[in-house]
């Protein structure tokens, strides 16, 4: 097994929207970066950041949520340019349907693993982030559940491999369907992909939320972001929690140009084999 990071982009906005007690003054920068999750069952990538067409998405969006944004190479590019075997590549597993987790799928042909809820909630009409159904038609979407025993102080989970390295727990919040991600690696190095439980690392080491307004404008259900945060927080000691959005989150997670060909030799022994429940891709 093997994690890496495929930076796909940024964009800019003011701490003072960002996390609460943070200064007008102060920006930051908001990553958009997926992590390439490397399994002899086959690989996974956690959310699909920015697109060929990410312009396309951002004008999308309503005109209030349309950042500056600098893109930089999809994940479909870096995946090609480090010679990866597509065939690896079993899904991209999204932490929840925003427009800057799921545009990368505009140049991936592979299945989404979204829950029903988060789905569901995509195609709202209420929902004003249309991106998810720009770019879902045409794959192949594996709806999961979470029929395991509770991990990590979450009630229920879902255990992809089946080996407790890469478990789903529901968080709900931010979205209906949002999802925590743990990886565990053999190396004993533990991650927490919590995608939008916080947009910065502040709400983990300074325990804060994002502010007043943006809790009302970008959570579905702030209680329940709340009490997701308050988990993951408990777990700061055991393992790097990686809020989607702050690059200082990845950190220790190597890129991937440079490095796939030695863990591609490493776990191509035997070919990918899908895990529990996915149909042959």
């Amino acid at each position: 097994m093997a994690a890496y990071r495929l930076p796909t982009g940024t964009y800019e906005t003011r701490a003072a929207f960002a996390v609460d007690g943070g200064s007008f003054r102060d920006k930051r920068r908001f990553a958009a970066t997926p992590v390439l999750v490397m399994h002899p069952k086959g690989d996974l990538v956690i959310d699909a950041g920015f697109g060929t067409h990410v312009a396309e998405h951002v004008a999308a969006l309503p005109r209030y949520q349309r950042p500056l944004f600098t893109a930089t190479e999809t994940v479909k590019e870096q995946l090609e340019a480090g010679g990866y075997d597509r065939n690896r590549l079993v899904g991209v597993l999204l932490t929840h349907s925003h427009w800057d987790h799921v545009g990368g799928l505009d140049g991936l042909d592979v299945p989404i693993w979204i829950t029903p809820s988060e789905e569901q909630f995509a195609y709202s009409p209420k929902n004003r982030d249309k991106v998810y159904r720009i770019v879902a038609p045409g794959h192949e979407v594996h709806g999961y559940e979470f029929p395991g025993p509770p991990y990590l102080g979450f009630p229920t989970s879902f255990d992809i491999f089946g080996d407790g390295s890469v478990v789903a727990v529901p968080v709900g919040g931010h979205t209906p369907g949002s999802v925590v991600i743990f990886v565990a690696l053999p190396s004993g190095k533990r991650y927490a992909f919590i995608g939008d439980l916080t947009w910065q690392l502040d709400g983990i080491y300074r325990r804060v939320e994002r502010p007043w307004l943006m809790r009302k404008l970008a959570d579905h259900d702030p209680e329940k972001v709340r009490q997701g945060l308050l988990r993951v927080i408990a777990l700061a000691d055991l393992m790097q929690i990686v809020p989607a959005h702050d690059p200082k989150a990845y950190e220790g997670i190597p890129h991937l140009l440079g490095r796939l060909a030695d863990a591609s030799e490493s776990t191509q022994a035997e070919g990918p084999t899908p895990p529990p429940g996915l149909p042959d891709a």
